[in-house]
């Protein structure tokens, strides 16, 4: 696992898309998944060797080149087995006011077990605005579903669980 702060191991970027979140969005895809989901479109993001190693603030440079866009979304791979790069992604994206979206295929409550353990995967967790948890489980596929590949996913609104303190899971965007 990377744990600069200053470059992400990515599988690649994707400066403009419509189905990895509402709206256009650029795409950082993390390289490295620990679950190895059956049937996951991302099979070439499992192994946490492959892909190259970016520097942030060429990310950085990449969003802010287009006023387009709708927001961020960070998927995989799993962007919380690299918390510190995209910590600081998503400190100096909030800093820009940019939307954020997570996929990650941990559940919320399993990433705020492991933020007690690292205080990067909480602070990455306080940055973006909606998050969607849950491993892809190929029996619960389900093309109708926006932005998300099988029904036990959630889409968690975050900064509602950062007002309330409660979950929020919203069910649809």
């Amino acid at each position: 696992m990377n744990k600069k702060t200053d470059t992400i191991r990515i599988a690649g970027l994707v400066r403009e898309s419509i189905v990895d979140g509402p709206g256009i969005r650029f795409v950082v895809f993390a390289q490295g998944c620990p679950h190895k989901c059956r049937g996951c479109h991302n099979e070439s993001t499992f192994d946490f060797s492959g892909g190259r190693e970016y520097k942030t603030e060429n990310i950085i440079a990449k969003i802010k080149a287009n006023p387009l866009l709708s927001g961020v979304t960070f998927s995989g791979g799993e962007p919380f087995c690299q918390p510190e790069g995209f910590c600081n992604l998503a400190v100096r994206l909030k800093k820009l006011n940019i939307h954020i979206l997570a996929f990650t295929g941990y559940t919320y409550e399993e990433l705020t077990g492991l933020s007690k353990t690292n205080e990067n995967i909480k602070r990455l967790l306080d940055h973006i605005d909606i998050l969607i948890d849950g491993r892809f489980i190929l029996e619960k596929r389900d093309l109708s579903l926006q932005f998300k590949g099988s029904s036990n996913q959630r889409y968690i609104d975050m900064n509602a669980v950062r007002e309330t303190g409660k979950l929020a899971v919203l069910n649809f965007l």
